[in-house]
C-alpha cells in the first residue's frame, strides 16, 4: 500500500514540484499517473521508491515512513518495489539473464532460486529463448521486456512503471501494457505514469491526473483527459 498525507515537494530551486498530495493506492490496484508535462508526475513516482524525499508530509510504502529511513537502509525498503524505466536501464555488458538475476543477487536471495526464478519470469516475458543476448542484440520492446522480468523477479508487491511505453512503437507498447495487466491480474499493484492517451482510454483503470503539483482528478475507470 502506498499512502501520502500533505505531501510537498521543494526543490532547491524553489520550484514547487507538488504542492499538499493526500492519496492512497491500496494492494492490487493499477493506477495512471497522468498530466502535462512539467506537472510534477516524475516528483511523485520517484517519491514512491525513495529516489527523492518529500520536503514536508509524509510517504508510506508498505506502512514504512520512507523520509525516515536512513540512506543505508533504503534498498531493504525497495525489496518489494519493482521498478520500469521508460529507457530500460539495463546493464549493457550483461546477458538478459544476468540483468535479471543480478536484481535478485542484489537481496542476496539464495543461489539454488535464483535459476528456476528468473527463467520463470523470462518465460513469463516471452522471452526465456533469449536469455542470453545482449541489450545491444534486443529490441527495444526486448529490452522493455527484460526490464519487467527484472522488476517482477523479487516478488513486489508493487510495480512502479515511469513512462514504460514512451520509446516503443505502438504493437510494442500494447505487448507491454498486456504483460503489465497480467502481472496485476496475478496481485501486483501497478503505478504507470503515462502519456499514451489512447492506451488510458481503452484499458481503463484508475486515473490520477497531476496539474501544477496538485492532484486535479482521481477517478476509476477515468479517461487521458488531455489533448495530444
Amino acid at each position: 500500500m502506498i499512502e501520502m498525507h500533505d505531501v510537498w515537494k521543494v526543490y532547491p530551486n524553489g520550484v514547487e514540484a507538488l504542492r499538499g498530495i493526500d492519496v492512497r493506492i491500496d494492494q492490487g490496484e493499477f493506477v495512471y499517473i497522468v498530466g502535462p508535462s512539467g506537472a510534477g508526475k516524475s516528483s511523485f513516482i520517484k517519491l514512491m521508491y525513495r529516489e527523492e524525499k518529500p520536503t514536508h508530509g509524509v510517504v508510506l510504502i508498505n506502512g514504512v515512513n520512507v523520509k525516515r529511513v536512513r540512506d543505508w537502509k533504503i534498498p531493504h525498503v525497495r525489496r518489494k518495489i519493482g521498478v520500469v524505466f521508460q529507457d530500460y536501464k539495463l546493464l549493457p555488458k550483461m546477458t538478459a539473464y544476468e540483468n535479471v538475476a543480478f536484481a535478485m543477487e542484489a537481496v542476496e536471495a539464495p543461489k539454488r532460486r535464483i535459476k528456476p526464478r528468473v527463467e520463470e519470469v523470462l518465460e513469463l516475458v516471452g522471452l526465456l529463448d533469449r536469455k542470453n543476448a545482449y541489450p545491444s542484440q534486443l529490441s527495444g520492446g526486448e529490452q522493455q521486456r527484460v526490464s519487467i522480468a527484472r522488476a517482477i523477479v523479487n516478488n513486489p508487491t508493487f510495480i512502479i512503471a515511469d513512462e514504460p511505453t514512451g520509446n516503443l512503437d505502438p504493437e510494442n507498447s500494447w505487448d507491454i501494457m498486456y504483460l503489465l495487466e497480467e502481472i496485476n491480474k496475478r496481485g501486483t499493484t501497478v503505478v504507470m505514469a503515462t502519456h499514451n492517451k489512447e492506451i488510458v482510454n481503452t484499458l481503463r483503470q484508475r486515473v490520477i491526473a497531476i496539474e501544477q503539483g496538485v492532484i486535479v482528478r482521481d477517478e476509476l475507470g477515468g479517461e487521458y483527459g488531455y489533448e495530444d
